[in-house]
């Protein structure tokens, strides 16, 4: 690969990272290349991306963002490194690795995770990443809990209003006797 080829990956691979507020680092060596192709379209079938680079490469594209990648230098760049990129949820890459190695084993391994700017090291997180709720789940939660309490008060004054009608019936009986 040529340096002016170099250059045009790490420019394509900082624009796809800037444009990809959660994307995973994995490492599936060891796979086949049967088993890494189902993971391919089991990636595709779920909305995710996933590409393989050189560490090289990814270090230097990671160098044009504004998060400090420093850390993932250490343990999450070394040896085979494969991207899976999510547009719309942070936690859908962490359910397709754990969907994937239901049907084929321990295969691939989660190495690193930066979901908007937060970094997560090693494949321990990937049971906590796969339970992260979506900006849109959370937005939800919000409305709902917003909602929870002029529902409790509306019932309340539904439920009560037969109640209401009668004890004011009853105070107005007592004061004409």
């Amino acid at each position: 690969m040529t340096k002016q080829e170099k250059t045009l990956v790490i420019n394509e691979l900082a624009e796809k990272l800037k444009s990809n507020s959660y994307f995973y680092f994995a490492d599936a060596s060891g796979l086949t290349v049967a088993q890494i192709n189902d993971f391919r379209r089991l990636c595709f079938q779920r909305g995710v991306e996933y590409n393989v680079y050189k560490n090289s490469l990814i270090k230097k594209a990671l160098e044009t963002l504004e998060t400090d990648y420093t850390s993932f230098n250490e343990v999450v760049l070394k040896g085979f490194t494969g991207i899976i990129f999510s547009k719309e949820s942070g936690n859908l890459p962490a359910k397709v690795i754990k969907e994937f190695r239901k049907s084929k084993g321990t295969k691939p391994v989660l190495k690193g995770a930066s979901i908007d700017t937060g970094l997560f090291i090693g494949n321990d997180t990937l049971d906590t990443l796969s339970n992260l709720k979506s900006k849109y789940e959370l937005i939800a939660d919000v409305i709902m809990l917003l909602q929870s309490p002029a529902k409790n008060v509306v019932s309340s004054l539904q439920s009560g209003k037969n109640k209401l009608a009668g004890i004011v019936k009853t105070l107005a009986e007592r004061q004409v006797a």
